[in-house]
């Protein structure tokens, strides 16, 4: 099997897992798949990602578009851009090996926030710092969700689902646009990432039964720890090869 087979096969599968879970409960997808494709080939990263990133929501939105919070997601939006210029400018000034261990760490964090289930008010400052923290892990890392999602935690599932969708439309669509200024979206990122939006679609489809009949918590549990454990490895790999 030749490294592309592997990268398709395996990064599927993340994909997959990834897309299942956003789809139940309104984001996943990147902290479930960045881990595994960066893994696998960081120089398809993060385009590949992004392009999955910006097509997952577009179906979620076709369902629930009613239900965005307008106001907050302004507010989000806002903090994000700046946030975006700070992740282009990580991308090209950080070396793979770096990027490898900084994509890590934030996954890290990212698990242990979300796990311990951080309360935080929902308001123009928090949302807007969250949309800024976003912009960074985002752009950089194809993981935006966590900060965004740790503000919504408290809403309804269909406004945190509608919501957190247009975000990650809208910040998928941001995140490609300053990395193909800064020349970091090479079209074998790109193709990888049409070809990895087939499990993606696939993900999402059999996440509809699981909205209704799975308790989330236990399925976000179960991919926290998939999700930490590939942080460990990408982490432990990176600093083996600097």
């Amino acid at each position: 099997m030749d490294h592309l087979t592997v990268v398709l096969t395996v990064g599927g599968l993340a994909v997959f897992v990834g897309a299942v879970v956003q789809g139940s409960v309104g984001f996943g997808l990147g902290l479930v798949a960045a881990p595994v494709l960066t893994l696998l080939e960081p120089s398809l990263m993060p385009g590949a990602i992004q392009v999955v990133n910006f097509t997952l929501p577009l179906f979620t939105l076709a369902a629930e578009w009613r239900r965005v919070d307008w106001r907050g997601l302004g507010f989000a939006v806002l903090g994000r851009l700046p946030g975006s210029v700070i992740g282009g400018a990580i991308v090209v000034y950080i070396s793979i090996n770096y990027l490898g261990v900084f994509v890590g760490a934030m996954v890290l964090a990212a698990v242990v926030l979300t796990a311990r289930a951080v309360s935080l008010p929902r308001n123009g400052y928090t949302i807007t710092s969250a949309g800024f923290v976003s912009g960074i892990t985002g752009t950089a890392t194809g993981i935006g969700g966590p900060p965004i999602a740790l503000v919504y935690q408290t809403a309804k599932g269909p406004q945190i689902r509608a919501t957190l969708a247009m975000f990650f439309c809208l910040s998928a669509a941001q995140s490609l646009g300053i990395l193909a200024l800064v020349d970091h979206l090479p079209a074998r990122a790109l193709g990888t990432g049409a070809i990895l939006v087939l499990p993606m679609v696939a993900g999402f489809l059999v996440s509809g039964p699981l909205r209704r009949y799975l308790d989330g918590g236990k399925v976000r549990v179960a991919v926290l720890g998939v999700a930490a454990l590939s942080a460990v490895v990408l982490i432990a790999q990176s600093l083996a090869s600097t």
